[in-house]
């Protein structure tokens, strides 16, 4: 079957319900009813998986790994947002995510997810799902925005809003976790020192270019440290040039060069889940941002399967 043609899965995985038993599932958040600037984020996962056609998933060279021969991966399809309601959306994500990976100690139908977005908030029902089941995760966030602000328009429930939320309920294990390709104007001089204060150390985008992308994987390491690893992904980490299809475009971001080398130089660390968000195809150009996010979900599921071989 040519790759033009087929399932609609990502990468034409088969459906969850047609097979056994599941590794990692591939799960779609189309919600995006938390954003403060454009929208469009619902339609993110449709996309990213049309995009994924484009991907050869057989091997990865660098990796060394035939991620789909290593683990049963399967698409678990969309959780059913409601797109009037964020908290009935969050707690349909939460109950989706947990459903599908399990208590802690208990009967776990899949061992790892990949969720794509759907805006940023979603992020926050997910931190919830992981608690339940991996308890304090390492959060690595790669963002052009630090997404740990407190309220905006008095809703405490945003795409700005979700790890500041998820510090005050003690999701993350705050001696581990990062921001990556923080940039652009911020709405206070405190809101860096706020953001520290929850437990997160930070590699601005003009730290990646000074340091390069073998010493920002490094530091990813150190800080990490065999952990288990939550990697949550907003594609405006990207450059607009890269990433046009988003609803915050921030420009002088990461080129996707930069992003895939430092996801890579993660290699043999503990990635236990993770998202990849805010893709709104609405404002994409021959899909280039579509492509760069089902790209960066697929090296997520070769460093799981780099973990597990």
């Amino acid at each position: 079957m040519p790759r033009y043609a087929g399932s609609s899965t990502f990468v034409r995985l088969p459906e969850l319900r047609d097979v056994n038993r599941c590794d990692v599932a591939i799960l779609g958040a189309p919600f995006d009813g938390g954003v403060s600037f454009r929208p469009g984020a619902r339609f993110g996962p449709m996309a990213v998986r049309q995009a994924s056609r484009a991907i050869r998933p057989q091997y990865h060279p660098q990796f060394d790994v035939q991620p789909f021969a290593n683990l049963q991966f399967a698409d678990a399809g969309d959780v059913a947002c409601n797109p009037y309601s964020i908290s009935e959306s969050l707690v349909a994500i939460e109950a989706r995510a947990t459903e599908l990976l399990g208590p802690a100690g208990g009967p776990n139908p899949v061992d790892g997810l990949i969720t794509i977005g759907g805006d940023h908030t979603i992020a926050y029902a997910l931190l919830k799902a992981m608690h339940q089941r991996f308890g304090k995760v390492a959060l690595v966030h790669f963002d052009a925005h630090l997404d740990t602000w407190d309220v905006y328009f008095g809703e405490r429930f945003t795409h700005g809003t979700p790890f500041r939320r998820a510090a005050e309920e003690g999701l993350f294990d705050t001696e581990a976790s990062m921001h990556v390709g923080i940039r652009g104007p911020i709405y206070s001089p405190s809101d860096y020192t706020n953001d520290a204060a929850l437990g997160f150390s930070m590699i601005s985008c003009d730290d990646i270019e000074r340091l390069g992308v073998d010493e920002v994987a490094q530091r990813i390491r150190a800080r990490v440290g065999d952990r288990p690893m939550y990697l949550s992904i907003d594609i405006d980490v990207l450059d607009p040039a890269h990433a046009p299809g988003t609803g915050t475009p921030e420009i002088a971001g990461m080129t996707s060069r930069e992003l895939v080398m430092i996801l890579r130089g993660l290699a043999g660390m503990n990635l236990v889940s993770g998202d990849v968000v805010e893709v709104a195809p609405a404002y994409d150009h021959a899909e280039l941002t579509s492509l760069a996010a089902a790209t960066v979900v697929y090296e997520m599921a070769c460093l799981m399967a780099v973990k597990n071989r």
